[in-house]
């Protein structure tokens, strides 16, 4: 059906330049002329036939060529109708190692290679004897494959499977897989969620300062270094002159690390950084590794014997890099710098951890995927809708690849400005540092790094490194999918939470509401339960505190049936305490026990109290659902309600309202009875106002 020297991309969008391969190819097919994702690596964007001989690799190919093309002329002229859209190289690569799989248990069991001569149970058994090994939903790809031998059996050479083995049935059902709508991916424990956020910023706003600064300082010497080692006695000579110059030394826990020697068994001669002594004498890299400090040559053991002399005086310094580090307290309850000292390879490890320090910020807070945050470029930070976002590419079930935009708060813009700082990368924010150099000469041209594995690594570096950091995080499974889980779980616990959850996700929805997967990612959590119920009281007696603080130091805490119940209660609180004879530590407790009940709110306070509803305007004429305690939130009325308590720090968003609302009444195209409608609200946000001013 298809000739050998034939294009096997047909229905791609082409990247210019970049050779196409030919269907006659017969080890792989690299498909890097069409745009690979930056979480994909080069190695898994291709069709490989490895491990397929004769009939088979001819057939892999063809299977192969049709997922690629499925409307390609030949294919249509056979009858076989497919979804217009290609598959993804992804999806061809799995199918390509399921052929592989299949045609190599088919030679064990001693199948001929004609598929024709091939039994139903044949089929069947290939799909049995793997479900004791994997999982029902990974068997869905090998019935699928199975299938594909039946469905393109009109194009494949000596034809495909006579019958499809399992006629009438679904995939899900062949691997009894039932349909399930709940989001699998677990919640990461809150005690390792709040310790890795912790750890991760406290690189990203503390440490990256002495990083950036450090591997700026090691790529001036690297470029100011010249490609020759004469004169070494006299360059040593000219250093050792200024009594301001160090002798960089490696920190001791390094030399133990490289097993140079053992601990309390250091010597001068090894504890010296030979390598980045040569940096500061001017001597390039590759010079360096033919002329060193550490030769046998006579000047230059009369050059290392000055050194040596310099460091047992005192001059030598771990690191070298940087004089100062930001300062941290260690769990031994000390405090000093957060690092033993930088030399230009503990730069380019720091740039590591670095790097995986600002994903982390990203996944964790921002809800985006791993792909999406790796599609991350520069300059990608820009206001939308009047807040911060980050544009990024959406692959995800969306053909057209657009970009789109998250909302992010100022540590994740932070983040993704320190990424950019140290990224080599032309275009991607995050991508690896392969080649070595801190000097800028190379640059990537692919991401070069699995994101999984570099959190793992990140938390493995903070523990390795916690007696000089002070961080540490607890034992747990993480995953990059693991963090736009648990953050969704986190902001379902507010108001509206399912349409901000619903956008900020990127799922589909027909209406004002998100789709059934938002509800999935909100699903409640018992192990985060506890955690966050316990969190809502302290913040909750938190500003209770203050606000019994204000009261009876003369402050207004705001206005309303409620303000005037919160206040009748303090007073109750000074008076018990003064009874007997209690000082402010008295009052708090008491504060605390009496259980005032109260929601914090952007708007205005509630004072709603489950005991005693009455007067709640939200619950007047309102259909309760079953079980239900607590406000109707979405039903809440401000301005008129006996519990709402609104307060000065709420007059912003009232009088910004108050403006909205006159602007749209200045537009002379609105209909009568919306007019009218607009007005009352306007009567009702005015009267709010001056009760509040007056």
């Amino acid at each position: 059906m298809f000739a050998d020297d034939e294009l096997v991309l047909q229905s791609h969008p082409l990247i210019d330049g970049v050779e196409v391969p030919l269907f006659g190819r017969m080890d792989m097919w690299p498909l890097v002329a069409t745009r690979k994702p930056a979480n994909v690596a080069v190695s898994a964007w291709c069709a490989p036939f490895t491990g397929l001989e004769g009939v088979w690799n001819l057939r892999a190919r063809e299977v192969a060529m049709v997922l690629l093309n499925p409307r390609h002329p030949a294919v249509l002229a056979a009858g076989i109708n497919r979804k217009a859209r290609p598959a993804s190289v992804s999806t061809v690569f799995n199918a390509m190692f399921l052929l592989r799989h299949l045609a190599s248990w088919a030679a064990g069991r001693g199948l001929s290679a004609d598929l024709a001569e091939w039994q139903d149970d044949d089929v069947r058994a290939w799909v049995d004897h793997r479900r004791g090994e994997l999982s029902a939903s990974g068997l869905v790809g090998y019935v699928s494959a199975a299938r594909l031998l039946h469905q393109l059996g009109p194009v494949l050479t000596g034809g495909g499977l006579a019958r499809d083995p399992w006629r009438g049935q679904s995939a899900r059902q062949v691997v009894d897989l039932p349909v399930d709508k709940t989001v699998r991916t677990p919640n990461i424990d809150p005690q390792v969620w709040h310790a890795l956020v912790k750890a991760a910023w406290t690189y990203v706003h503390t440490f990256a300062p002495d990083i950036l600064k450090a591997r700026a300082r090691a790529i001036e010497l690297e470029q100011a270094a010249i490609a020759t080692a004469a004169g070494l006695e006299a360059r040593v000579d000219q250093y050792l002159a200024d009594p301001d110059n160090i002798i960089p030394l490696h920190p001791p826990r390094y030399l133990v690390y490289c097993n140079r020697h053992q601990p309390g068994e250091f010597g001068t001669e090894l504890e010296v950084n030979w390598s980045f002594l040569g940096v500061l004498l001017g001597i390039r890299r590759e010079q360096r590794a033919l002329t060193t400090l550490t030769g046998y040559r006579s000047h230059v053991g009369r050059a290392r014997a000055k050194i040596l002399q310099a460091v047992r005086e005192g001059r030598g310094r771990p690191g070298g890099l940087v004089d100062s580090y930001a300062t941290v307290t260690r769990p031994d309850g000390s405090i000093g710098p957060w690092h033993p000292g930088l030399s230009p390879r503990g730069v380019r490890e720091e740039c590591v951890t670095l790097r995986a320090a600002c994903y982390v910020m990203v996944a964790a807070l921002s809800m985006m995927r791993d792909s999406e945050i790796r599609e991350i470029t520069r300059g990608s930070v820009v206001e939308h809708y009047g807040a911060s976002a980050v544009a990024s590419m959406k692959r995800k079930h969306d053909p057209n690849q657009p970009r789109e935009h998250w909302w992010i708060i100022e540590p994740v813009a932070e983040a993704i400005a320190v990424a950019e700082a140290i990224s080599r990368h032309v275009d991607l924010v995050f991508s690896s540092d392969v080649g070595g150099g801190v000097n800028g000469e190379s640059v990537d041209t692919e991401a070069g790094f699995k994101s999984g594995q570099m959190v793992s690594r990140f938390i493995e570096r903070i523990n390795d490194r916690s007696e000089f950091t002070g961080l540490t995080i607890p034992e747990g499974h993480v995953a990059p999918h693991m963090f736009r889980k648990t953050m969704a779980m986190l902001t379902a616990t507010e108001p509206s939470a399912e349409i901000a959850l619903g956008l900020q996700l990127k799922h589909a929805a027909t209406r004002a509401l998100a789709n059934r997967s938002t509800q999935g990612y909100m699903a409640t959590d018992t192990t985060w339960a506890k955690l966050l119920d316990s969190a809502v009281d302290d913040i909750r007696f938190t500003r209770l505190r203050e606000f019994y603080d204000d009261y009876h130091s003369g402050k207004a805490i705001g206005f309303g049936p409620g303000a005037e119940r919160m206040m009748a209660a303090f007073d109750t609180i000074r008076r018990t305490a003064q009874a007997r004879q209690g000082d402010a530590r008295v009052e708090y407790d008491i504060l605390r026990k009496t259980r005032i009940s109260i929601r914090l709110g952007k708007l205005n306070h509630c004072m709603f109290d489950e005991n005693s509803p009455a007067g709640a305007k939200c619950l007047e004429e309102a259909i309760v659902p079953e079980g239900h305690r607590g406000p109707l939130v979405d039903r809440c009325q401000p301005g008129r309600c006996a519990n709402s308590v609104i307060g000065r720090e709420h007059l912003p968003i009232w009088k910004a309202e108050q403006h909205s609302l006159l602007t749209l009444l200045d537009q002379p195209k609105i209909a009568p009875c919306r007019r009218a409608a607009l007005q009352n609200q306007l009567e009702d946000v005015k009267a709010v106002i001056r009760k509040a001013e007056s």
